[in-house]
């Protein structure tokens, strides 16, 4: 069965868990999922990922992070940009960024990344999700 929208998966199968108190989540792997699991464990909202292989695509398996009262490190996750409405951003939309809380992903020519590390390399792109 194909998914419209895997990364909107992802987000909702991360943001269920941290509700339920899970210490881990398994996410049907690919490659953007990959990066966006490298950029929240390099950001410290997970404590770790790994990708286990089987017989389909693989299975990426992500730990969460809490504090020491087991509040969930994630206060919020949500898409940006999706199937049926993409949105994109330029570099001056990434000034305007840094004033709202949290750290959007972008997907740019050069990889996957925040949008501050976007605008250090000056470039624009789409806008993957919100991470706060």
């Amino acid at each position: 069965m194909s998914m419209t929208d895997p990364i909107a998966d992802m987000l909702t199968r991360i943001r269920n868990s941290a509700k339920a108190q899970h210490r881990m989540v398994d996410i049907p792997s690919s490659n953007v999922k990959k990066d966006i699991a490298r950029i929240l464990h390099e950001l410290g909202f997970i404590r770790e990922y790994s990708e286990t292989k089987d017989s389909k695509q693989g299975i990426l398996r992500v730990y969460l992070k809490y504090s020491k009262k087991d509040e969930s490190v994630i206060l919020g996750l949500e898409r940006v940009s999706r199937p049926g409405l993409r949105r994109y951003v330029t570099i001056d939309d990434m000034k305007k960024l840094g004033y709202q809380v949290g750290i959007t992903v972008i997907s740019t020519s050069r990889g996957i990344m925040t949008h501050e590390d976007a605008l250090k390399a000056g470039v624009g792109g789409e806008a993957l999700l919100r991470v706060w």
